[in-house]
């Protein structure tokens, strides 16, 4: 069997393993990179991209039905999809060209990878690289249906929706996290009726239970009903239909639709790496245990991005492999500090951005924080162009005002929260924020008023703070 060395050896290679690979050669290290194919990562072929490509055709449908309140009346827009996904693909194509290059500057084994020990990666069973260092990068999958019979009737995952060439007449969507909400609201835009079922009080659980709320409102006034508190039964056929059957409020309810969009999650891509031989620990569900390190359990192998099971975030997952590339080559021991790196954000609309904490959690921690908000519909930009929907949030410590999270619901918000992040990044407080100059009338001013909202709490000194109950 022939036998390669170097430095440092990816498993994956995604957005994590570029990142990782890239720079430990800027260190001067040996690198290759092993990826099954296709190559360009799940960002780029069936994740962020070609979903965001997809949103922009619905929301721009939504726009013009909307337009009567400006005055222009449109009518209903027609929707090409084959147009639509015929754009997808070439955007996606030129993503992944330019990606493929990069990857290509490395000695890359395109094969399934599997270790014989922390330091020996068999691919394909022909090749064994050996290595002083890996990095595992594999990313994650779309969790296996739990639910009885889907398997049997068939169903669309997020994959499959994204390559859509025709449209069903109705869906039932199957949860309502992040996926489920883009792709849901993206269904129901181009004309499919549209259901969505969660057994939460509201979409996007994870998340303050205001931003959920809202957003669940807000489809609900679009046309999408939300069932909540459906507790999923099991699937059948019915015709040409699938049936879901829940259990809600106690008696048993049916949902009928021409198919089923099945988004209730993913797991890491652990499968067949034999991370046992290479003393790595994880879980099937939860992903690779790491330390701040980036390390493993096998102290030569790091791991990033999805198959940790901690940020399905890409910006994470190259923080992270920056990270594991310098502690490897570096022999060091620098630690992620994640209170920024986990800000995320939601592509629906309104669009959803979170930074730093979250109520939920200063609450679980006990610690005090003060509150303030503003709404869109009382935002006079927003007003004009007609995008009223949503409000800003901001939490800020009761002792110094410095600004401990945020939360933006509302157009833009994706691009609004970057402000936060900067304020945050460097350290700046409530009575910073309010004294940095805003341009009027923009979007990004709105920021401003729950800012003035705390610091008049805090120069009162009778701020609303709010703790969790002992």
């Amino acid at each position: 069997m022939k036998t390669e060395r170097y430095d440092l050896v990816i498993v994956g290679a995604g957005s994590g393993g570029y990142a990782a690979a890239r720079t430990a050669r800027e260190l001067g290290a040996t690198v290759a990179l092993v990826d099954p194919g296709p190559l360009g990562g799940l960002c780029i072929l069936r994740g962020c991209m070609p979903s965001k490509t997809l949103i922009a055709t619905s929301d721009l449908a939504q726009d013009i039905r909307e337009a009567e309140v400006l005055g222009v009346h449109a009518g209903d827009p027609r929707i090409d999809l084959s147009a639509v996904m015929a754009r997808k693909r070439e955007v996606i194509q030129g993503f992944t060209d330019y990606r493929v290059e990069a990857l290509k500057s490395f000695p890359i084994y395109e094969g399934s990878a599997r270790f014989e020990s922390p330091t020996r990666l068999l691919v394909n069973d022909g090749l064994a690289l050996e290595a002083t260092s890996f990095v595992v990068g594999t990313g994650s999958v779309i969790a296996p249906p739990a639910l009885k019979g889907l398997a049997d009737v068939g169903y669309l995952d997020s994959d499959a929706v994204l390559d859509l060439e025709l449209l069903p007449k109705s869906a039932i969507v199957l949860g309502g996290g992040y996926v489920a909400c883009e792709l849901g609201q993206f269904l129901s835009r181009v004309g499919v009726k549209t259901t969505m079922l969660i057994r939460a009080k509201h979409l996007l659980s994870g998340e303050d239970q205001d931003v959920g709320e809202a957003l669940t409102l807000y489809f609900r006034n679009e046309g999408i009903p939300v069932e909540t508190g459906s507790l999923l039964s099991h699937v059948e056929r019915r015709g040409k239909n699938k049936v879901v059957h829940v259990i809600r409020d106690g008696a048993p309810r049916e949902f009928e639709a021409e198919d089923i969009f099945y988004a209730l999650g993913r797991v890491p891509n652990v499968e067949g790496l034999n991370l046992e031989a290479a003393g790595v620990r994880y879980h099937p569900i939860t992903g690779i245990e790491i330390g701040s390190d980036i390390r493993t359990s096998a102290r030569n192998i790091f791991a990033v991005g999805d198959v940790t099971g901690e940020f399905a975030l890409v910006h994470v997952a190259i923080y992270q492999g920056e990270i594991a590339a310098r502690n490897a080559i570096n022999g060091t021991h620098e630690r992620a500090d994640y209170s920024l790196q986990r800000t995320h954000t939601i592509f629906t609309d309104p669009q959803i951005a979170i930074v730093g904490a979250s109520e939920k959690e200063l609450r679980r921690k006990n610690v005090p924080y003060v509150s303030g908000a503003y709404l869109f519909s009382d935002h006079g930009k927003a007003v004009s162009i007609n995008k009223t929907k949503g409000f800003v949030k901001m939490l800020a410590s009761p002792e110094d005002g410095s600004i401990l999270g945020g939360a933006i619901v509302g157009a833009h918000a994706s691009d609004l929260i970057h402000e936060l992040i900067v304020a945050m990044y460097y350290r700046a407080n409530v009575y910073d924020f309010v004294r940095i100059p805003h341009l009027h009338p923009t979007m990004a001013e709105i920021l401003t008023y729950p800012a003035e909202d705390i610091v008049s709490q805090l120069e009162r000194g009778t701020p609303a703070v709010a703790a969790a109950a002992v």
